[in-house]
């Protein structure tokens, strides 16, 4: 029932989203990703925040990571983590009507997990199933519902209203949390150890870029948000995109 609940609350948030935003043009899903007026003065305190935590408390702990660890075996941790999105993958490529890309990435999940030891090694790489991960932000662009304003999130850092929606709703569909969901003894422990991990390893890869991006940037508030909106224009609705069914999904062949 806690996991219905979760569910119904992100569904009907991401409605609020939508229909928040039908005055807006519908042929721009992104109208307000440029207007934070309101929100600036939060974001840019909240920006300030998450940056100190990040220097002094996430990069330490990733740059530890990386000196006690080799690249193989910081490969095969990131693998487990890939492999882990595979059911949500999955199941946001039966939202998009996309049947062979769901059943590409379950395939995945069930080789990967058996043969490729819990995912450290991508077997199904070399069977011609390549990995393409989605999620629900992605499922949501493509049925047209608005990005909203752009919004610092306390430590998870720069975000949307639809993807912060999409983010608590692909955390409650890994599998690790469903898996645990009945079990209250380690539910909680593996559920919030598992994305902390997973927070460290991200930093890890990425930390190199953000030092760069800060040490050139003018306004370093101002490159992040750019950096990241830009990226999200990437996501078009059906409406809108002539290239939503341009995946090929025969194994063996990638886009």
């Amino acid at each position: 029932m806690n996991l219905i609940r979760r569910l119904m609350s992100g569904v009907v948030l991401a409605l609020a989203i939508n229909i928040g935003s039908a005055y807006a043009n519908t042929d721009n899903h992104d109208v307000y990703a440029d207007d934070d007026s309101v929100l600036e003065s939060y974001n840019r305190a909240m920006f300030s925040f998450n940056n100190y935590f990040n220097h002094y408390v996430f990069m330490p702990t990733a740059q530890a990571y990386r000196d006690i660890t080799t690249p193989f075996v910081r490969k095969r941790v990131s693998n487990i983590f890939d492999n882990l999105q595979e059911p949500v993958s999955s199941g946001n490529y039966l939202l998009q009507a996309e049947p062979k890309g769901a059943l590409i990435s379950l395939s995945r999940f069930v080789i990967n997990s058996t043969l490729g030891l819990l995912g450290m090694f991508d077997v199904a790489e070399g069977w011609g199933l390549s990995q393409k991960t989605i999620g629900f932000d992605d499922t949501f662009a493509k049925w047209c519902i608005p990005d909203g304003p752009y919004i610092v999130l306390p430590l998870l850092g720069p975000s949307t209203p639809r993807s912060a929606i999409s983010m608590g709703l692909n955390f409650v569909f890994d599998p690790v949390y469903w898996g645990t969901v009945n079990d209250a003894n380690i539910h909680d422990k593996a559920t919030y150890s598992l994305a902390i991990a997973y927070g460290v390893v991200v930093m890890e890869q990425n930390m190199d870029l953000l030092k760069d991006l800060e040490r050139s940037s003018v306004d370093y508030y101002a490159a992040m948000k750019a950096t990241y909106m830009q990226n999200r224009k990437n996501k078009g609705c059906f409406k809108n995109d002539s290239s939503a069914n341009d995946y090929d999904f025969d194994f063996g062949i990638e886009e």
